[in-house]
């Protein structure tokens, strides 16, 4: 049975806790799970609660990934782990609100942002359609100290009244059918909801998913693109106040954020000694060229986001390789300057490429004690193979 209010007011209480300490002790792995089960129902505890209290354990677990330590005190819906913002991104997002008093948080969820908001000490008040995922996002404010400024509804947030309020900020939800939504209209609530978000609130943000389409950008609005530890993690439009510029693309947990107008095309060049693979948020807000201008680079084909420049440059925006080989695509000839190196390991990166790489991977038949990095994309529109090393890695 899952999770539902009433178990989860009793898991909260003494008793409750010292279950799932009792759970997690005994363990909830999947050759454990049946004789956990089996011993607290033997103990006298209701199999009811007995499978909430696993999947809470088993679902703490999953969240330590987004939310670390604050994971082991939270509670869960197995939807609301997957769609929740992790801490990192969430802290990030709050700050940019700093000097808001208040904030209403539209599909809460189980109150990743929320905790955010509470933690950067703006008082928030969250609301959600579903009443257990409410109340799970009430429970977590409480478990992490946080109740005297997160307060939580359980409401439909298309007809909440938002006169007055000064910031607001959404994350719709982009899932149906246990599938990604691609389409904004699909939303829920839908773009259209959204953009009105824009046009009657000061200060209003909210999450889209990565790829969207940047024609949809409202005029005047900022969109911002998020990588975390190197993978870009989600995308989010700032209007009215929060704007700041066209296009951003922020790197976690550094901080470091590069900006643009995001339609602006770097020149392109020969292959240099160097070679630039951008972050993918980047890429994503279409920041190459502004990349390219701050490294002195030029782009190795006007369709693809590879740079390169004569001079190694230091960036956070990009990870940089040596280029040490550059020859037309050719398998047999790929397999033979390989081998001539002694390569038994390869890293192989593409863009512009439509190469299988496992395929690739298990046609060169590769064995020997060092590594390369190959990468596969096009140059002046040909297929092409640059041999590089990783910065930082000694040749092989």
């Amino acid at each position: 049975m899952p999770l539902t209010p009433s178990i989860l007011a009793t898991l909260r209480t003494g008793a409750g806790t010292a279950l799932l300490a009792d759970v997690a002790t005994r363990g909830v792995a999947d050759d454990r799970v049946l004789t956990t089960t089996t011993g607290l129902r033997a103990a006298g505890h209701s199999p009811e609660l007995v499978a909430a209290a696993v999947e809470t354990v088993r679902l703490r677990t999953r969240a330590a990934a987004k939310f670390g330590a604050d994971a082991e005190r939270m509670f869960f819906t197995p939807a609301g782990v997957e769609q929740a913002t992790r801490t990192s991104v969430a802290a990030h997002r709050a700050a940019r609100f700093a000097g808001t008093p208040d904030v209403v948080d539209l599909c809460c969820g189980i109150g990743g942002d929320l905790v955010a908001f509470g933690r950067a000490g703006i008082a928030v008040e969250g609301l959600d359609a579903d009443p257990l995922t409410a109340a799970v996002a009430a429970a977590n404010a409480a478990e992490l100290g946080l109740a005297d400024r997160v307060t939580v509804r359980c409401a439909d947030v298309t007809t909440a009244d938002l006169r007055g309020v000064p910031a607001v900020f959404c994350d719709p939800a982009r899932r149906a059918g246990g599938r990604r939504v691609f389409d904004p209209s699909a939303y829920s609530p839908p773009w259209d909801f959204l953009l009105s978000l824009a046009r009657t609130v000061p200060r209003a943000a909210f999450k889209v998913a990565p790829g969207i389409d940047h024609a949809l950008v409202p005029p005047g609005a900022e969109a911002e693109w998020i990588s975390d530890g190197g993978d870009v993690k989600e995308a989010a439009i700032w209007c009215g106040d929060l704007a700041g510029v066209p296009r951003r693309a922020t790197l976690l947990p550094s901080g470091a954020t590069l900006t643009g107008t995001g339609d602006a095309l770097a020149p392109v060049g020969e292959v240099r000694d160097w070679l630039y693979d951008p972050d993918g948020a980047v890429v994503r807000a279409h920041l190459v060229a502004e990349l390219a201008e701050t490294i002195d680079a030029t782009t190795v084909d006007p369709t693809i986001a590879y740079l390169t420049s004569a001079e190694l440059a230091e960036t956070p925006f990009a990870r940089a390789y040596r280029v040490d080989e550059v020859m037309p695509f050719s398998l047999k000839r790929l397999r033979a300057a390989l081998r001539a190196r002694g390569v038994g390991r390869v890293e192989i990166k593409k863009r512009g490429s439509a190469l299988d790489v496992e395929q690739l991977r298990r046609d060169l038949r590769l064995s020997g004690d060092n590594g390369a990095t190959v990468v596969l994309t096009r140059v002046a529109g040909k297929p092409t193979v640059l041999l590089c090393t990783p910065v930082g890695r000694p040749p092989s």
